[in-house]
């Protein structure tokens, strides 16, 4: 109990310390190297004494505003150009701050788990990849691990690198690749923010409006309340203990001065450490970075919800609801990645439905229930033994696709063939796709070389069931844009199951650009 009361008065020092200042101080998020986003405004903001004029400037621009009541003072600067060439930002009132190295291009999120905070150092190739990485437009920070019940007035620490051999080996690798095609093609400075933990679930990254958006999660809403002060339901919490512990204070003064036992300390709302609790990350890794401006954000977790489905979605919506509304940039891109095959699956179960299965299908439910989002399918490069593939080169080329296609207006296929829809042709199912680029074909996928195609290879992991629910391994045929299914065993089909098993080694649908075919099921059996 003692070191819960411990906690929350840190805390509360140091809000307060951010909020108190003899001198102006900045965000960490602000800093040399840095990368300001391209064409919208820029908010510039950090805190001094009250009534105190700051003022800012930044390629011609000169903005001022007065600090408030709470030690807070924001400007915006006016939609910026893209620019390759060093600037510095310059912040001025009882004294100068100059922030040197600053560039202008396109600034994403990269945030999740284990996977997206894997770097550069473990990846497949890494030598290579490190010996070639001089690349000084892209820059990194690493949003500093920490764990928070209430909002955070700024991240505990990070820096931004600028990419070269000496620093890349520490950047998300993930995130990495992506602004590695991202300047391949667009030739701007990429600015990455990685703020992703280990292990971490999605809740913890959600923030409560996001909570509030969804109905199916108001259980975890209410959860997130009870140690909220500026809810209801915290205010009582807080109201209640604030009233005990009064009365428990003359207490145990008594009993100290008596030389006895203290009696017990009355229990605050405020949680336990626990960085899987909701909201937990969002309020120290993300709330402190709003409103930076940024393009959007990418995304690779779930495998600390690995066993969940439909709710898996909810949540989806939840986190990216809530930050667009707490960012107040509208629907930025939101693009995550999808879970990799891993570990192991039966291949005498056609039914499939085990393990990361239906995780993957809510995943691929979420881009078309939730606007301006895409996914990357990389079902065939992941490791049976290994929950962290080491081919990040292919996710974050998969995920720059959807970028460069939808936000940069590039004439690029954004993804593998997506399940469509299906028609029941007789014995047979036709299976529908979008995405299906020059064409579709069996293809072989090996290490970090290309796609190949495998001239009259079979389709895999592909099954068919009747009325009667059980399912067989079926024969699929490409046709055209289509896939037909059928079996012997099935007479009268009426669903379809591709590679919706855990790991389906050697998933082999593809389309001519080189891109697998997501998982995916015709039924909701």
């Amino acid at each position: 109990m003692k070191i819960r009361l411990t906690r929350l008065i840190a805390i509360s020092f140091f809000i307060l310390a951010t909020s108190v200042n003899a001198a102006v101080k900045m965000p960490k998020i602000f800093g040399d190297n840095m990368v300001l986003q391209r064409e919208i405004p820029a908010p510039v903001w950090g805190w001094a004494d009250k009534g105190e004029k700051v003022t800012v400037s930044f390629a011609g621009q000169e903005k001022t505003a007065t600090t408030g009541d709470d030690g807070k003072w924001m400007v915006t600067l006016d939609s910026l150009k893209a620019n390759k060439e060093a600037s510095e930002l310059k912040i001025t009132g009882s004294n100068t701050i100059t922030i040197k190295n600053v560039l202008v291009g396109e600034v994403w999120i990269c945030s999740g788990q284990s996977n997206m905070a894997m770097s550069v150092g473990g990846v497949l190739g890494a030598k290579e990849e490190i010996a070639g990485a001089t690349n000084p437009i892209i820059r990194h920070i690493q949003v500093q691990n920490v764990e928070s019940p209430v909002k955070l007035n700024d991240i505990a620490g990070g820096t931004w690198s600028v990419c070269s051999p000496q620093t890349v080996g520490g950047f998300t690798a993930a995130g990495y690749f992506f602004a590695k095609n991202l300047v391949k093609e667009l030739d701007l400075p990429v600015g990455l923010i990685g703020s992703n933990w280990g292990g971490t679930c999605i809740e913890t990254w959600t923030c409560p409006d996001g909570f509030r958006l969804v109905p199916e999660l108001k259980d975890l809403l209410k959860q997130v309340e009870q140690w909220d002060s500026t809810t209801d339901a915290g205010r009582m919490k807080y109201t209640e203990y604030i009233t005990k512990l009064k009365e428990w204070t003359p207490k145990a003064e008594e009993a100290i001065s008596a030389k006895q036992g203290v009696p017990p300390i009355p229990e605050s709302p405020m949680p336990v450490p626990n960085i899987q609790m909701p909201t937990k990350l969002f309020n120290a890794m993300i709330y402190p970075l709003i409103p930076y401006a940024i393009r959007g954000a990418i995304w690779y977790q779930g495998e600390a919800n690995g066993g969940e489905g439909i709710t898996y979605l909810q949540k989806m919506k939840a986190l990216i609801g809530g930050w667009r509304q707490m960012w107040k940039q509208g629907d930025f891109p939101f693009y995550h990645v999808q879970l990799a095959n891993f570990s192991a699956s039966n291949p005498n179960n056609a039914a499939g439905g085990d393990g990361w299965a239906k995780l993957r299908e809510a995943q691929l439910q979420s881009i078309s229930e939730i606007p301006n989002t895409g996914m990357a399918v990389i079902i065939d490069i992941g490791d049976a033994g290994n929950i962290h593939p080491t081919n990040k080169q292919d996710v974050g080329e998969r995920l720059a696709r959807w970028a460069l296609a939808k936000d940069y207006k590039k004439d690029c296929i954004v993804s593998g063939p997506l399940y469509k829809g299906f028609k029941v042709e007789g014995n047979k199912i036709r299976i529908s796709f979008d995405n299906v680029g020059a064409g579709m074909m069996v293809g072989e996928k090996i290490g970090l070389e290309p796609t190949k195609e495998v001239k009259d290879g079979k389709l895999k992991w592909v099954a068919i069931a009747g009325e009667d629910k059980k399912w067989y391994w079926a024969d699929a045929i490409i046709d055209g844009d289509t896939i037909v299914v059928s079996s012997e065993k099935v007479p009268a089909p009426v669903a379809v199951r591709y590679a919706f098993a855990m790991n389906p080694a050697g998933t082999n649908l593809y389309n001519r650009e080189g891109l697998p075919a997501s998982p995916f099921r015709t039924d909701s059996w």
